[in-house]
Order: C-alpha cells, then sequence, then structure tokens
C-alpha cells in the first residue's frame, strides 16, 4: 500500500510556526522574560543577607556590579520587546548603548569577581580561590558571544541567536543561589536546558539547527566542563595563578 511506505512528514501546527506563528514572533521575547524571572527568583533568595541587610557590609563594587547586572537583564527585555513589536530603527540605536554596558560589564566581572575572592578570605574566612575560573569563564563566554553579536549585528538570524546564548552564559549566577544545584554542580546543566530551548525552537520552526547552536554549544560545554574541574579540581598551576591574582 503507497500510503503506508511513503513517510508523512509531521508538521507543527500552524499557530506555532510561520510568518505568523507564536515561535516566529514571541520566542526571543519570551525567553527575555523567562531569563528575568530566573534572575529575580535566583537572586533573591540571598540578596537580602549578601547586599541589602548584610552582616559585614560589602565593596561599593558589588552595588555597581549588581547593577550592570539587572540593567543588562532589563536591555535584553527592552530590546526584545522592540523587535517584537517591529520598532527595528529604536532598536538599532539602542544597540549602541547595549554594546557599551556589555564592555562595561566583562572587566567589572572579572574585577569584581577579585574583589569579592579578597573580601570572601579577609572578612568571611571562606577563601576558595580555585572559584575564580567560574567568573572568569562567564566572562570570557560572554564577551566572546556578546562581540559575534555585534558583529552579526546587520545579519539578525546570528544576532538574536547570539545575543540570546550570550545572555543564557550569565545564568549561571541566579541558578547557583539554590543550594542544591549549586553544591551538585548543576548550574551549568540548568542554562544550557535554557539554551536548549533555541535548538528545540529552531527544529520545530524550520527542522534543522542553526549553525550557532551546532557550533557554539558544543564549545561552551567543554569550556564549562573545564572550568568546574579547575574549580574542584584545583590542579597546582591554576591554584599557584589565583593565589598570584588574589595576592
Amino acid at each position: 500500500m503507497a500510503s503506508l511506505s511513503q513517510s508523512v512528514p509531521v508538521r507543527a501546527p500552524k499557530f506555532l510556526i510561520g510568518r505568523n506563528g507564536v515561535l516566529e514572533n514571541y520566542f526571543y521575547f519570551a525567553m527575555s522574560l523567562l531569563i528575568a524571572l530566573i534572575v529575580v527568583i535566583g537572586f533573591s533568595r540571598t540578596v537580602n543577607e549578601n547586599l541589602f541587610h548584610p552582616a559585614i557590609p560589602r565593596p561599593f563594587l558589588l552595588w555597581i556590579h549588581g547593577a550592570a547586572f539587572a540593567g543588562w537583564v532589563a536591555f535584553y527585555m527592552l530590546q526584545s520587546a522592540l523587535i517584537r513589536t517591529h520598532n527595528v530603527s529604536l532598536h538599532r540605536r539602542l544597540g549602541w548603548i547595549g554594546a557599551g554596558l556589555g564592555a562595561v560589564m566583562v572587566p567589572l566581572g572579572f574585577t569584581i569577581a577579585i574583589v569579592m575572592g579578597r573580601f570572601d578570605s579577609a572578612q568571611l574566612h571562606q577563601s576558595d580561590p580555585a572559584f575564580l575560573s567560574i567568573p572568569f569563564y562567564d566572562m570570557i563566554a560572554f564577551g566572546v558571544l556578546l562581540s559575534l553579536a555585534i558583529y552579526s549585528r546587520r545579519k539578525p538570524e546570528l544576532h538574536r541567536r547570539l545575543l540570546f546564548i550570550a545572555t543564557c552564559c550569565l545564568l549561571d549566577a541566579p541558578f547557583g543561589r539554590s543550594d542544591f544545584i549549586f553544591y551538585h554542580y548543576l548550574f551549568y546543566p540548568c542554562l544550557d536546558c535554557v539554551m536548549l530551548l533555541g535548538v528545540v525552537r529552531d527544529l520545530i520552526t524550520s527542522r534543522r539547527i542553526h549553525a550557532v547552536y551546532r557550533y557554539a554549544m558544543p564549545i561552551l560545554i567543554v569550556g564549562q566542563v573545564f572550568t568546574v574541574y579547575l574549580w574542584r579540581g584545583s590542579p597546582a598551576w591554576w591554584l599557584r595563578t589565583t593565589h598570584a591574582i588574589l595576592g
């Protein structure tokens, strides 16, 4: 029977795909809201005792870092909303503000990691110099992806995916505020799951995985594994490096 021998492709419902589909028009805006929700829930666990009302006052630079982080999440939401409402010209004009904010976040991230590493050791007596691998990797990954996104700003299919996974690379911080996630080293798998939503979206809408995900995600995962190894494995060369950095 010919009808049984021929494979029938399974297509997603029309409301999901196509020019007017939910995944085409709302996905990245929905992801910006999800990212904001993850950040709010994650940091709500610790922001009061670690920043607003700590037993030992934190360095002022931590407030600047927190403001920059929150500013980036808000900016990503705004830019996603502008694209959703087809306000492309304003999106492009504001893009350079985001580029400047991102450029500040990277050195600020490195600096606050060192400042807080010294603070934890001197004030809280919780020295863990090998942990520097985590924030250092986050800033490298974010900075590289953001740079590629800026370079590809005239190629929307590349640009929006690169910005999405760049922002996802910051989510280990809010995920790690959960003790269970932190002590079971699940903060990277959790943020990878958010990235995978982009892969699922592409498979549904175009039945293929975009090159951004095919190339970037394996490299990011290898980097994550190596980063956790530097932290928990604490090889001698890395400890010497971090002790030299922290002084």
